[in-house]
């Protein structure tokens, strides 16, 4: 009797090993026209729901391999969301502690996940010198750390670890998922690091490629003035440690209605739900178009998920209140 074939498991050790290998689509209902093609990474198929995901497990794993990480070990961190959420999954699957300083602008949902994955969230309510929260969050830290040596500040701001995750895997994939060269790579950005990694990998494969950060009006990070906004994921209101503009090629700022306008088209045409950051990147390209030279192909980043923006992007109220005070700034 012949022995049957001996076929291997493909079985996960943890979540973190399904992070990665997102796909890329074409956006022809989104952005038909011709001589141009718009494709995107889908880094909102990551597990945890965005592609915080990446730096999370890459700066938890290293430090663990290096030791500056050790089982047992407090983490200490300020996130809108998306990286909080990812480093709590990395925190349950390592066996570590984490304290997430959180602020109004955080998603119910998201407060919901942090709260349901064993996370000390700690809040922080009063707004910055610069309109925002972040610098808030940052002294909080900086407070928390104080009080609990040995604790560890991850610190996504200025960690190399952060763009270096997305050099080995977002760039990297996109790097061998296209075999034609795209013209533009659209991204948008908070503390730098998925834009700077991506652009930095292509770069080495398609050394003709334009980078585009999508930014969001109020954010400081290129220089812009502080303002009001209200999306998290996206913009800053202090310059990131990491940032280095020289290796942009330009800055488009979209407002928190663009942003939530273009989440509703993507859905409408691709069928594809994002959060809000992702329709900041869809204003911005469908934006800059009609200005581009033809023949064009363009890469965009779709970092998160919609489901976590049902208060706010994809809420009727909250963008009737958006665009009133947009009107009344004008």
């Amino acid at each position: 009797m012949t022995a049957a074939p001996t076929v291997a498991e493909s079985v996960g050790e943890s979540v973190f090993d399904c992070v990665g290998n997102t796909p890329v689509v074409a956006l022809r209902r989104l952005f038909p026209g011709p001589d141009v093609e718009v494709v995107a990474k889908l880094e909102l198929m990551n597990p945890g729901g965005s592609m915080k995901d990446r730096s999370a497990r890459y700066i938890v794993e290293c430090g663990l391999r290096d030791h500056t990480i050790r089982p047992g070990d407090r983490l200490i961190e300020s996130s809108s969301g998306n990286f909080g959420i990812a480093l709590a999954m990395a925190a349950r699957v390592h066996g570590l502690r984490f304290t997430c300083v959180v602020d109004p602008q955080i998603t119910r949902a998201n407060l919901a996940v942090l709260r349901g994955l064993g996370v000390d969230v700690d809040p922080v309510s009063e707004p910055d010198e610069a309109g925002g929260y972040l610098r808030t969050r940052l002294r909080r830290v900086r407070e928390l750390l104080a009080a609990s040596p040995g604790a560890i500040w991850i610190n996504q701001y200025a960690n190399d670890r952060n763009w270096q995750a997305y050099y080995h895997g977002t760039g990297a994939e996109l790097a061998a998922q296209l075999v034609r060269s795209p013209a533009y790579l659209f991204a948008p950005v908070s503390t730098t690091g998925s834009v700077l990694g991506c652009a930095r990998r292509l770069r080495e494969r398609f050394p003709g490629l334009r980078v585009v950060a999508v930014d969001a009006a109020g954010s400081v990070i290129f220089g812009g003035p502080a303002g009001h906004r209200e999306i998290p994921g996206i913009g800053s209101s202090r310059v990131p440690e990491l940032c280095r503009p020289e290796e942009i090629d330009e800055v488009s700022y979209v407002d928190d209605v663009d942003a939530a306008l273009g989440c509703r088209e993507l859905l409408a045409t691709e069928g594809i739900f994002a959060g809000g950051s992702t329709g900041a990147v869809v204003a911005a390209i469908r934006r800059a178009l009609p200005r581009l030279p033809r023949p064009c192909r363009v890469v965009a980043i779709f970092p998160d998920r919609g489901d976590r923006y049902l208060d706010l992007v994809y809420d009727d109220d909250w963008l009737a209140a958006a665009r009133a005070r947009r009107a009344n700034e004008t």
